[in-house]
């Protein structure tokens, strides 16, 4: 089965009039709850740019990403994550993958914590009465199979919590995804859908349930046979077209008379609205155990950049060392002048060790190809 490069641009091209469907400035950020779902949930992703949806690498994280990337190939799969982020706050993932060769069906697991520290308890006059705790975590179990030759699809449930004090919030969502990888042409695409649910509890039950932190995406990758190189480009925010926010500096001017003016932004910036959209990235493989990582999200640095220092805000990079039974990830992201660092480290476990006669019944030796 052949998949033309004339069918990849169409594909793509078809992403675009999805993009344009919808007008109308919007503000991606802070108008969610749970908006912690959005963040990488691997060092893997931090240094791809924060998605990615259409990756053949052999890595459980990508699973959480694009429930369809979940394969025999990350059966028995363990990773462990912890994210030195921003202003104290720690952020661990744990991801594992199984494959169930009765049913023809690989399943995975998550769990994403965040540990925001204690805060000082105060009254409106400031009085202080001890700390609370905040913190943040979700739960995700799913699930996919193969069609066909090259296409898989997947799909995942997903429990979110946020909690602060003795106040806490409660959320259900899924995730759909479908995958496509020419084997032949070392060509991967991807699409899913992310964060479709609604609220369970709230922290102020009087109050109307906020949206949740939804997003359609749509991913593409292409490994060049005789280079050892990987590129991709992630579209996320497919749903609506303008996610620029509305910038006073766009409204500022200077007249004849060299005295600012303020007047209607008359310019359509269809290119800022565009490439808010991307996040390009590239991979390059040393040997057979070395993997560099780069990658550049425009949003983040069209939105976090200062413009009096934009140093690497919206650039994230990363390293990966295989040794044996382990992998070994690093990734760095910068946000603005200062960038936090994370770490992962994946183990296969069923080389590591065995269950005797139990881990027969139930494969836990079992070594499978990537894709299948």
């Amino acid at each position: 089965m052949r998949f033309a490069p004339k069918k990849y641009i169409q594909l793509l091209g078809l992403s675009l009039v999805f993009l344009t469907n919808n007008s109308g400035a919007q503000v991606t950020g802070g108008t969610s709850s749970f908006e912690y779902l959005r963040l990488s949930n691997s060092a893997h992703i931090t240094a791809l740019g924060g998605i990615s949806i259409a990756n053949p690498d052999q890595d459980i994280a990508l699973a959480l990403q694009n429930p369809a990337m979940m394969r025999p190939g990350l059966h028995n799969e363990l990773e462990l994550t912890y994210n030195s982020y921003y202003a104290g706050i720690s952020i661990m993932n744990l991801q594992y993958g199984y494959h169930a060769p009765k049913v023809n069906t690989s399943f995975f697991f998550g769990v994403q914590y965040l540990n925001y520290g204690n805060f000082s308890q105060t009254d409106n006059l400031g009085n202080v009465y001890g700390d609370v705790h905040a913190s943040d975590y979700s739960i995700t179990l799913g699930a996919s199979r193969k069609y066909q030759e090259h296409w898989r699809y997947g799909a995942d449930i997903k429990m979110a919590n946020s909690h602060l004090g003795t106040y806490s919030a409660n959320a259900a969502m899924v995730d759909v995804g479908i995958n496509y990888y020419d084997t032949a042409n070392l060509v991967d695409i991807g699409a899913t859908a992310k964060n479709i649910g609604v609220m369970i509890s709230k922290y102020n039950p009087g109050q109307p349930a906020e949206p949740l932190p939804f997003d359609l995406q749509l991913g593409i990758s292409k490994r060049f046979k005789h280079v050892p190189l990987r590129v991709f480009a992630t579209i996320h925010h497919l749903y609506e077209w303008d996610i620029r926010y509305n910038n006073p500096a766009d409204l500022t001017g200077t007249n004849a008379l060299g005295v600012s003016d303020t007047a209607k932004d008359n310019s359509s910036h269809f290119g800022d609205k565009l490439f808010r959209h991307f996040i390009f990235g590239a991979e390059f493989t040393l040997g057979k155990h070395l993997l560099l990582t780069a990658a550049y999200n425009d949003l983040r640095r069209r939105e976090l950049i200062l413009t009096t220092a934009p140093g690497l805000a919206g650039f994230s990079f990363g390293v990966a060392a295989d040794i044996k039974m382990f992998k070994i990830h690093y990734g760095r992201a910068f946000y603005n002048l200062t960038a936090y660092n994370e770490i992962s480290i994946t183990m296969a476990l069923n080389k590591m060790f065995g269950l005797g006669k139990t881990g027969e019944k139930i494969k836990w030796n079992a070594e499978y190809a990537n894709w299948e």
